[in-house]
């Protein structure tokens, strides 16, 4: 059951935003109860910081694009069986496993082996044969951003790309394909997710 949140916080003068996305049943369900008994009045402590939280935020909303919450059923039935644009934006930097390296190229291989590998893994609707040859980039602004910690240094890119599904494609395979491409926004691509790397979600209007 994919799940994307957003609670806010206030530190100081500055307003920040917290997002969950979880990808298993089992963890909505126990999370839930934690949510809906969150003491705002509380003051909450990260470090030597103190944290107030404001909101919740559980359902989508026209000015919250990353908060969504849906089930794997409800994201495959509601896939089109006849978009071929599909545009993507990678808010954290994003990197991909190639071999013994990584790269920070968003090639159509590397994003739809990320979302069908996590797919498989979670959802129940497993997609045995996706097709990705007809799968072209039509579009790309992107460029790449360093994450620098204590232990390592993380190269990614951020941007938006666009691809452009050709040729004579199956309804069906048209339908696996956006369904993936929807489900970026729960899953993010790439390595570290976990850290908040790789923060992807498909653009609507572009």
């Amino acid at each position: 059951m994919p799940y994307s949140g957003n609670t806010s916080k206030l530190f100081g003068k500055i307003r920040l935003a917290w997002r969950i996305s979880l990808l298993d049943d089992s963890l909505f369900d126990r999370l839930t109860q934690l949510w809906l008994q969150l003491n705002f009045a509380r003051t909450w402590h990260l470090g030597p910081a103190d944290l107030y939280l404001t909101n919740t935020i559980a359902e989508p909303q026209a000015t919250q694009p990353w908060v969504n919450f849906c089930t794997y059923a409800e994201l495959f039935d509601r896939a089109s069986e006849i978009e071929r644009q599909i545009a993507l934006s990678f808010c954290t930097p994003t990197n991909f496993r190639q071999g013994q390296y990584d790269t920070a190229m968003p090639t159509r291989e590397s994003i739809f082996s990320s979302l069908v590998n996590r797919w498989n893994k979670y959802s129940g609707i497993p997609i045995e044969h996706l097709l990705i040859e007809p799968i072209f980039p039509s579009f790309f602004d992107i460029r790449t951003e360093i994450v620098v910690d204590s232990r390592s240094k993380f190269i990614g890119c951020v941007g938006e790309v666009s691809y452009r599904i050709m040729g004579d494609v199956k309804p069906i395979e048209l339908k696996q394909i956006n369904a993936l491409a929807d489900f970026a926004l729960y899953s993010g691509v790439g390595r570290k997710t976990p850290m908040g790397m790789g923060m992807t979600r498909r653009l609507q209007d572009f």
